[in-house]
């Protein structure tokens, strides 16, 4: 079975996440959304309410499951038996972070692989940050998340 993991902080969760992840569904055989835990770091929503959000958005995509961790993802995937971690990169810019991140992972642990999706082009400008941006200045926003989302904010 492959298995890979889809890591990151999705506060919250877009359709441009959904889209990769859908994506890599086809590919993989289950995909766990693994949502990190970072407390170093200011989040609108608490981990529990991500991983929630993300349950109902992913409820119809029967290869997916969704966890919390903290740690390395890459000490985390190999204790489930996955062996790909999934990024998505929408810019130029994400690429060096990514970059960065993927050389960081394979130092840890050189048997897990890293495959990146690309944005799609009506997706690229979506993140989780420009969300929170757009909904605090009153813009609507149902067209960039799911419905989760849209009844916690």
């Amino acid at each position: 079975m492959k298995i890979a993991i889809y890591p990151g902080s999705f506060d919250p969760i877009t359709n441009g996440h959904l889209d990769i992840l859908q994506r890599a569904t086809k590919i993989f055989d289950k995909v766990i959304v693994l949502v990190a835990i970072n407390s170093s770091k200011n989040h609108r929503f608490t981990v529990e309410e991500r991983v929630q959000m993300i349950k109902e958005a992913t409820a119809d995509i029967p290869n997916v499951e969704v966890d919390s961790s903290e740690g390395l993802t890459v000490k985390y995937a190999k204790e489930h038996g996955a062996g790909t971690l999934i990024r998505g990169l929408r810019a130029v810019s994400d690429f060096e972070y990514e970059f960065r991140l993927a050389s960081a992972n394979e130092f840890a642990d050189a048997s897990i692989d890293m495959v990146f999706f690309m944005a799609r082009g009506d997706k690229t400008f979506i993140s989780s940050s420009a969300i929170i941006e757009l909904y605090n200045n009153g813009v609507d926003i149902s067209a960039l998340v799911p419905e989760s989302v849209i009844k916690r904010l």
